[in-house]
């Protein structure tokens, strides 16, 4: 509490000097100013390029002003620029700074007179010898034992003329102000920052480029929450590569929090002055060392996830499988008490090796990112996996309603849960039960899967062994005491109506995992999956249909053929889009007129969620080499949507002469539209553009 006592005081003694100053007191005599002037590198120079202007700072004796990070309160040099029209202004390119010890930490300052450049774009057009002229209002604070607010309104003429020539005089002063800048690194250096919510380790290796004899003393950060690395930090090397920990800040010199970033920039310094330059670089997330847990802790991490295993049997995801199984429980029943012993051993034993070989999967994944974070279902973030446990939980589904039966009679219902209920299945629905269970995270699981994420191997695996266990544990209880399995109902009909029961269960799943497929793939690409699912549907019931057993041999084969031609059909619908080069714009009266006025032609898609021909349109329509001609030519491609009702496109429409959709429109600036026929072929649009925006020669 003194020391922010103390450091408000100061600040406060600091802030009043100036004004003190400003009205005459005795702070500093008439030398103690600054002498600013502006300087342009050129005499003349040719409409449309761009020129360089500087702004020089000459501080008077043992004062300071500040880098665009002054490491504290302090503030730098600001510009507003008055330009006449069509001119521009770049950014300031500041010189490498200075880091000055101070009461209240490290400040990056420039003494002697520094030199900022400022690049200037001219517009064309421009007369010969005609003059411009261009004011810079500036503003800086310099420093001593006090700090003074300086400013000044700067003004240069600028003379138009046939070609850029360079002003001699100020050669020497431009040559000095880039040699002061921080160097750019090379192409071939590699620079990478991470973090694990503390310091930030930087990592800058030049390879063989780098600055002959260029040894680095500090950086200098551009951002406000991190310090300089000599402040707290350190900087080794690693081969050709600077290796350095910058510490961050969190509150500034009033306590105030200071808002953190996840990027930065600066520059890296030597002992003599020379600098380079670090672009915005990302800083990554760097995972926590792999730490052995002690026996207490690793006790309660395998405890979680035994636990939350267990918990899952009972999660939406993972309990119409267990539902699978109770009707083996009920087949079993009255079995030898070996043989159901076994059952739940053989399904425990597909539980434990798919849980395996996910863990494994996750383990690698683990290790080739250098430990970055991955979590339990990262798997499910993949198209086609979750498109194949879509496809298995829709044909489980089918299966239990009775659409189909596999290699059973489909009037025999007992023959059937009796080759369900085999060693096969029992493994199968263990290594089902694992699959459709990592999307999922029960209670006592998240954070004790966030612990075993971050395990070395042996605990890793130990953590996963006991999820597994935990999963299995239900099924194994049961097959291993019989007398829970006689309490449950003997088999009879009721049997078939349960199965349907749960395969309203699966149906649910699918649809849940469909839903999780369309954020994947884009809402606007569902409608061609829904369209395959469905021939899919139709696959299983031509083959439960006609393909059973005691059909003739004739019919099977037929329907088998057609089986696996609806199936194949679907599965090409099902299948993830490839991603369009073709980048559509939302439409609207101004964007086209702001288009028009840049001279781009516009295509317009006048459509609708539940409009089917718009829907085949964009299916067949826009290939690819209909969309590399609308790019080449710089044709813009806007929708106009009327899912939901839109009075504006309504009114353009009843312009177009239209009322249904779809309108599908070609406008060139200067050209009335044209309306294309409402089915779309790629040879028609491909000769529509050749003919109304040709290529250039």
């Amino acid at each position: 509490m003194t020391f922010r006592f103390l450091s408000a005081l100061f600040l406060f003694l600091a802030s009043a000097v100036p004004a003190a100053a400003q009205v005459g007191l005795p702070f500093g005599g008439e030398g103690d100013k600054s002498t600013p002037r502006i300087v342009s590198e050129v005499e003349t120079f040719a409409p449309g390029d761009t020129i360089s202007v500087a702004i020089a700072l000459k501080h008077p004796d043992e004062w300071h002003s500040y880098y665009k990070n002054s490491g504290g309160i302090e503030l730098p040099l600001s510009v507003e620029w008055m330009l006449p029209e069509g001119f521009t202004a770049g950014d300031i390119q500041w010189p490498v700074p200075q880091v000055k010890e101070g009461f209240l930490g490290k400040s990056f300052i420039y003494e002697g007179e520094p030199v900022f450049v400022i690049d200037i774009g001219t517009p064309g057009g421009l007369e010969t010898g005609e003059e411009f002229t261009i004011t810079a209002a500036a503003a800086w604070q310099i420093c001593k034992e006090t700090c003074i607010d300086e400013n000044a309104e700067l003004t240069l003429t600028l003379v138009s003329a046939g070609q850029t020539r360079p002003d001699p005089d100020a050669e020497s002063l431009f040559a000095r102000a880039r040699d002061e800048q921080p160097v750019q690194p090379g192409d071939g250096w590699e620079i990478t920052a991470h973090s694990d919510g503390a310091d930030v380790t930087l990592r800058i290796d030049p390879g063989d480029d780098a600055p002959e004899g260029f040894e680095a003393a500090d950086f200098v950060p551009d951002v406000q929450f991190l310090t300089s690395a000599g402040d707290g930090g350190s900087i080794t090397r690693d081969g050709t590569a600077w290796v350095l920990e910058i510490p961050r800040r969190t509150r500034d010199f009033m306590d105030e929090e200071i808002p953190q970033g996840d990027a930065f920039s600066g520059v890296l310094i030597d002992g003599e002055g020379r600098g380079i330059a670090v672009p915005e670089t990302a800083i990554g997330v760097e995972a926590a060392p792999l730490e052995s847990l002690d026996f207490g802790r690793l006790l309660s991490v395998l405890g979680g996830m035994f636990l939350g295993g267990l918990i899952l049997n009972l999660m939406p995801c993972v309990f119409p499988v267990i539902g699978i199984k109770i009707m083996g429980f009920v087949q079993q029943a009255g079995e030898d008490r070996k043989k159901i012993i076994l059952h739940g051993l053989v399904f425990t034993v597909g539980v434990l090796a798919s849980f395996f070989v996910v863990a494994g999967l996750l383990f690698m994944v683990r290790q080739a990112v250098g430990g970055e974070a991955v979590g339990w279902g990262y798997q499910l973030q993949q198209p086609w996996v979750v498109l194949s446990l879509m496809l298995l939980m829709f044909l489980l589904a089918m299966n239990l309603f009775g659409v189909f039966e596999i290699g059973t009679s489909a009037t025999s219902v007992g023959g059937s849960l009796q080759t369900k209920q085999g060693m096969g299945g029992s493994f199968f629905s263990g290594v089902l039960a694992t699959v459709v269970a990592t999307p999922c995270s029960g209670p006592f699981l998240g954070a004790a899967i966030g612990v075993a994420v971050g395990l070395p191997a042996f605990q890793f695996f130990a953590a996963f062994t006991a999820m597994a266990l935990g999963l299995a544990t239900p099924y194994l209880v049961l097959s291993i005491f019989p007398r829970l399995v006689d309490m449950l109902p003997r088999p009879g009909a009721w049997m078939e109506s349960f199965k349907q029961a749960m395969s309203f269960l699966l149906f649910a799943t699918a649809g849940y995992l469909l839903w999780v497929y369309a954020l994947l793939i884009g809402l606007e690409n569902l409608l061609t999956p829904i369209f395959g699912l469905s021939s899919v549907a139709i696959a299983g019931w031509i083959y439960g249909r006609w393909c059973p057993p005691h059909r003739k041999s004739g019919t099977r084969r037929t329907g088998l053929a057609f089986t696996v031609l609806t199936a194949a059909a679907g599965i090409l619908m099902l299948k993830p889009p490839q991603e369009s080069e073709l980048v559509w714009q939302e439409w609207s009266p101004e964007t086209v007129e702001a288009l028009h006025d840049e001279g781009r032609p516009v295509f317009i898609d006048f459509t609708a969620a539940w409009c089917a021909t718009c829907q085949v349109n964009k299916r067949i329509a826009y290939t690819g080499e209909v969309v590399s001609i609308m790019n080449d030519r710089g044709i813009v491609a806007l929708v106009a949507d009327k899912t939901r009702p839109n009075p504006v496109i309504d009114a353009r429409l009843e312009e177009l002469g239209r009322t249904a959709i779809p309108v599908n429109v070609l406008h060139v600036p200067g050209e009335e539209p044209v309306i294309t026929p409402e089915i779309l072929r790629p040879s028609y649009l491909i000769d529509l553009f050749d003919e109304h925006v040709p290529a250039e020669e």
